[in-house]
């Protein structure tokens, strides 16, 4: 069974930053790909950023792009995700996901165990 914990969410100003901290307990997070994804009230979970088990491939939704940066530390068990130039359309819940494999995609479904989720709040 897999635990992943985020933290770093808040309430920050248009323009701004936060980083997003996913640990992970009870597997072998090395073997794992990650994702973040997000949920805006009213509105389905969407893809955000995944990374695969080494950190050396990473894709982004096209909202994010050139935005948000995504990386991972083994030796941590934990994955970041780096949120600059903050809109108020970013405002959601924020959750890490892991998936069982190596490399994962964009697909909701594919990840196996998820996080409980940090708010992030984007003020105009």
């Amino acid at each position: 069974q897999v635990q992943l914990v985020e933290s770093g969410g808040g309430l920050v100003q248009a323009g701004g930053s936060l980083r997003l901290s996913c640990a992970a307990s009870g597997g072998t997070f090395s073997s794992y790909a990650m994702g973040w994804f997000r949920q805006a009230p009213g509105k389905e979970r969407e893809f955000v950023a995944r990374i695969d088990w080494s950190g050396s491939t990473t894709y982004y939704a096209d909202s994010v792009k050139g935005r948000f940066t995504i990386s991972r530390d083994n030796a941590k068990n934990t994955v970041y995700l780096q949120m600059n130039s903050l809109k108020p359309e970013d405002t959601a819940v924020y959750y890490c996901a892991a998936h069982l494999g190596l490399i994962a995609t964009m697909r909701v479904a594919e990840y196996d165990y998820w996080g409980q989720g940090t708010q992030v709040t984007v003020s105009s």
